[in-house]
């Protein structure tokens, strides 16, 4: 009778450790991304804070403080600089978050700096989606009152040698994903159209002002369905 009681806890014994391992590998990791972190990129004039709105809507649906990534950048300075910066920015949310790519969101100025990072650095191994959001990305005859200022505004002038080089070739390199959102009454890019970018999805989100474009609901709705 003993050795028989002995015998049925040995056998539970073992039938509970296998459970147990059997739990323990399928149990998900606790450090999984749910999304990719979103890097935000400003534009010229602006800091992270230009963001607010957009990263409050994104936590509202899901998104974590860590998974949420706005930062400020001296936006006087050449875009080059700006996009070797983002690089570090980028290696750095990738390392805090555990996640192997990045959605990068940019509004104006910002699509420069971003895109110069996707062709030139390297980027485009380590982001999924790129959204630009009333982007000056073939310049704007409104630069012209600042070229003379900021590298940065010169480098927005139509037909600068930046923006030719930016745009020679394949405007959407590698295999990310590219979407861009442009208002057909954008008074700060001239002409609208140079919003758009030539293998993107190019999406009118109709009268919308260019300061107002990163705060819009409704674009944001877009964005985020666009990089889920």
């Amino acid at each position: 009778m003993q050795r028989s009681r002995r015998r049925i806890a040995t056998v539970l014994a073992a039938v509970a450790s296998s459970l147990l391992l059997s739990l323990s590998f399928s149990a998900p990791s606790a450090r999984a991304a749910t999304h990719d972190p979103v890097v935000f990129v400003h534009g010229i004039s602006s800091s992270s804070s230009s963001w607010n709105d957009w990263v409050a809507d994104f936590k509202a649906d899901g998104y974590t403080s860590a998974e949420l990534d706005a930062w400020t950048y001296s936006w006087s300075q050449s875009n080059v600089t700006t996009a070797n910066q983002l690089a570090t920015e980028i290696k750095n949310v990738l390392a805090r978050t555990g996640a192997s790519k990045v959605d990068l969101v940019v509004h104006s100025m910002g699509a420069l700096s971003a895109r110069y990072y996707l062709k030139n650095l390297g980027g485009t191994s380590y982001v999924d989606d790129f959204v630009s959001v009333a982007g000056v990305n073939h310049g704007t005859s409104v630069a012209a009152l600042c070229s003379w200022l900021y590298t940065s505004c010169a480098e927005m002038v139509t037909g600068s040698s930046f923006l030719t080089a930016l745009n020679a070739g394949d405007e959407t390199p590698g295999s990310v994903t590219y979407g861009t959102y442009w208002s057909n009454c954008d008074a700060a890019i001239d002409p609208d159209s140079s919003a758009l970018l030539s293998g993107a999805t190019n999406v009118g989100v109709g009268c919308i002002s260019h300061d107002a474009m990163n705060n819009d609901y409704g674009v944001y709705q877009q964005v985020r369905d666009f990089i889920r």
